[in-house]
């Protein structure tokens, strides 16, 4: 990649601030399904064209989410039990790069543009991909998986529908596996059921009752401790697509209003939501520190204390949810059901059956490449379960025939869970009813099992919105938007946290019209043109 070319990555970079108002696409770790939950379910990968070859291996780097989930007792992400499995067995020795969470997209784009990047990119956001292609950053691969791999190849052949999303202008810039349902069901919303039943509360159904709740749970003392002292509403990264989706939008998404493409940030339901969330933040129904609590550990401490009363989340919270039973043994915890807005009952965010993108950086050559495809393959034949369950008998034993149960929650928290981070393709597949089964046994754990068996019945019983399943991946349209994301965030800010300066509808004025200075309606016109292009392609 040219100099220039980094150059241009390096100031996209700067002028896309992350949006701490932004959902991350996913609170848990990568999964994603196969015809049986025991695929490959032993602790040593089995012997394929895959395994590890005999004398020294080819170093490849891949980024990875760092969620700051590794115990200190583990290691880091770059250096751990599990790294050193994966260079033990598989075909490489693989150097594993963290990029916070919170900022991956700027730090990935800060490296690219230094000419640091790591060899294998990966991203949930398709878009961001989309725009790392447009921009030279990653290469096709089409031709090296066709050459170079087994499992992968037969893998993608035996499920077509993911080559839309790793088709990019025509050519595979990606390479992709499918989401189990726990990672489609993506997000998820708890509330304190003890809370409800003090108060003699119903579990709101609409955005209003919502807020009535909300009130309650602020006014009239439902830990009961004499104090003024709870949160009703505390959120992780995926708050605010909960709210959008209230209102059949989200900031992200392109719409099909009444037959044309139109960006959600410009729609008038957007102002709802907007609107909404000013309200929350106005009346102190959500914490008015989260502005600065980028990683969120302001709003779990809230709630794994016991002064927050409702969790917008991700409808899987182990961790949280027995942090909170150790501190408020007495806690009870109902998954909550999205609510009814004037628009109607949309469903929780969830996702597209494509997991994680991995891209390949337009700096490797093909020797590297090779060695990278055969570890793909391998980590989606075998090396994914270790990742995701552990070993054998020390972290899981197997019931029912192949199905993995946990034999210690504290250890497999302790030394397994971060893992999940490492398996960027997978093929497990899972069931609802499948996650008490597969849970330790002790009373704690089966009922956290038991809520999050309903919990993703929950999540996934209504339908998510959403009118086209990718962005336009057009040029013009991600570095529009990667420029105009920043100011719109701003704006959105002002109107949230900034009293009387801003109202909604004022601030939605100036977000049109930085729209439209940008060159807005061009973009609009070329989505079109794109998407009529593509119809049977997106259907």
């Amino acid at each position: 990649m040219s100099r220039l070319a980094r150059k241009s990555i390096l100031a996209a970079s700067l002028s896309l601030m992350m949006l701490i108002l932004a959902a991350c696409s996913s609170n848990g770790a990568s999964e994603s399904p196969s015809s049986s939950p025991g695929a490959s379910a032993t602790s040593t990968p089995t012997t394929s064209a895959s395994a590890a070859p005999a004398g020294p291996k080819k170093e490849i780097s891949i980024s990875a989410f760092d969620r700051g989930q590794v115990p200190t007792e583990e290691g880091s992400y770059e250096s751990n039990r599990w790294t050193k499995f994966i260079n033990e067995n598989s075909p490489a020795t693989v150097n594993w790069i963290p990029v916070d969470r919170g900022q991956a997209q700027q730090k990935l784009s800060t490296l690219i543009a230094s000419g640091s990047a790591p060899d294998l990119i990966w991203e949930y956001d398709r878009n961001y991909i989309a725009q790392l292609a447009n921009q030279g950053a990653i290469q096709p691969i089409d031709d090296y998986i066709e050459k170079y791999s087994t499992t992968l190849k037969k893998y993608l052949e035996e499920n077509p529908e993911l080559k839309s999303a790793m088709t990019i202008n025509g050519k595979m810039y990606a390479v992709t596996s499918k989401r189990s349902i726990e990672s489609i069901a993506n997000h998820g919303m708890w509330i304190r059921q003890d809370w409800l039943d003090k108060l003699q509360l119903k579990a709101p159904a609409t955005v209003e009752e919502l807020i009535e709740v909300a009130k309650k749970f602020k006014d009239e003392d439902p830990d009961g401790n004499g104090e003024d002292d709870t949160v009703p509403i505390v959120f992780n990264g995926n708050a605010v697509q909960i709210i959008r989706a209230f209102f059949f939008t989200n900031e992200n998404q392109w719409y099909l209003e009444d037959g044309q493409m139109k960006y959600a940030r410009t729609l008038d339901r957007f102002t709802d939501s907007l609107a909404y969330q000013k309200s929350l933040f106005d009346q102190g129904l959500i914490d008015k520190e989260y502005i600065t609590d980028s990683n969120f550990q302001r709003a779990r401490q809230l709630w794994t204390t016991g002064k927050a009363g409702i969790y917008f989340a991700s409808w899987s919270m182990d961790n949280e949810i027995r942090d909170l039973k150790a501190n408020v043994p007495d806690a009870k915890l109902a998954p909550l059901e999205p609510v009814a807005s004037k628009y109607g009952k949309n469903g929780l965010y969830q996702e597209l059956p494509s997991n994680v993108l991995v891209a390949f950086n337009s700096e490797m050559d093909e020797d590297k490449i090779e060695t990278a495809v055969k570890f793909l393959d391998w980590m989606l034949e075998t090396g994914w379960h270790s990742m995701k369950f552990g070993e054998e008998n020390v972290h899981y034993k197997l019931v029912e025939g192949d199905v993995p149960q946990r034999l210690d929650a504290d250890k497999y928290r302790a030394e397994v869970a971060y893992a999940n981070e490492y398996a960027i393709l997978s093929q497990w597949d899972t069931k609802a009813e499948w996650i008490p089964v597969m849970a330790a046994q002790d009373a704690l754990s089966q009922e956290i099992a038991q809520a999050k068996s309903q919990a993703i019945e929950v999540a996934l019983k209504n339908e998510y919105r959403r009118d086209i399943p990718f962005s336009p991946d057009l040029p013009e349209v991600s570095q529009l938007i990667a420029t105009f994301a920043p100011i719109a965030t701003q704006i959105e800010v002002k109107v949230v946290t900034g009293g009387n300066a801003l109202t909604p509808e004022a601030g939605m004025v100036q977000v049109r019209k930085e729209w439209k200075r940008l060159g807005g309606e061009n973009v609009e016109k070329l989505a079109q043109e794109w998407y009529e292009k593509n119809k049977e392609f997106l259907k």
